[in-house]
């Protein structure tokens, strides 16, 4: 199994580094985050061990069910799952760094509140609903900028990009414009330089999708399945959390 996984990072790391040829940019400009809904402990071990230290969960059940046995084995967690505003405290107990589906201002005040009391910071994407789908969360693309302006005053929130998930379709270029209206979002982001804001980094495209996000700026690429093998329900499944 660990020979599995190994391998199939290795499948990965060649395909985001195709990408990033064909689309005129560095690799190093391109983070694999590993999505880890549904992966055991032991298999996020190995990835690990292997090199890639960025992972991500869904739930935060999942989060805690696996926090001892990795607790110990230096890696970097962010949160990439709907997050409900009674789970903040469990979210900063268990060492997340960084909150990628950021998509409402209640949640937002409920991090700030928290990390007050705490007297800590913690970064956080914007997630931003591009293919439209009721089933998904993140602010609608036109209320982008001006949710980004409330939540950069909270000064314990440090904003440092986006996140979408895109279309579920195997039209490349209707998954394509999801991905380039986040692009398009940052842009607009960037060139209002708010203060508290980075909009260095855009989280979008998973397994299936990454060649496409990676041509249309993607800096964070999520990929779960391609490295740990298919799970019981497709992608669909475990976002449409709605």
């Amino acid at each position: 199994m660990t020979s599995d996984i190994v391998s199939n990072l290795k499948i990965i790391e060649n395909r985001i580094n195709q990408a990033c040829i064909q689309s005129n940019r560095n690799p190093d400009e391109v983070k694999l985050l590993l999505a880890t809904k549904t992966v055991s402990a032991k298999k996020i071990q190995q990835a690990i061990a292997a090199g890639y230290l960025l992972i991500a969960e869904n739930k935060v059940q999942e989060l805690k069910n696996k926090y001892e046995k990795l607790k110990d084995t230096p890696h970097i967690n962010h949160f990439i799952g709907h997050l409900q505003t009674n789970k903040v405290k469990e979210i900063l107990k268990y060492d997340v760094t960084c909150v990628e589906s950021l998509d409402r201002l209640k949640l937002a005040e409920k991090l700030q509140k928290r990390l007050e009391f705490e007297d800590k910071t913690i970064d956080v994407f914007i997630q931003v609903n591009t293919s439209g789908e009721k089933s998904k969360f993140g602010v609608y693309p036109d209320k982008a900028i001006e949710f980004t302006q409330q939540v950069a005053h909270l000064d314990r929130l440090k904003i440092k990009g986006l996140m979408t998930i895109g279309l579920f379709s195997a039209e490349a270029e209707r998954v394509r414009k999801c991905f380039q209206l986040l692009k398009n979002i940052q842009t607009k982001i960037q060139s209002l330089s708010i203060p508290n804001v980075e909009m260095n980094e855009l989280s979008m495209g998973m397994s299936n999708d990454l060649e496409i996000a990676i041509e249309e700026g993607a800096t964070i690429v999520r990929v779960g399945t391609a490295i740990f093998g298919e799970r019981k329900y497709p992608d669909s499944y475990y976002w449409n959390e709605g």
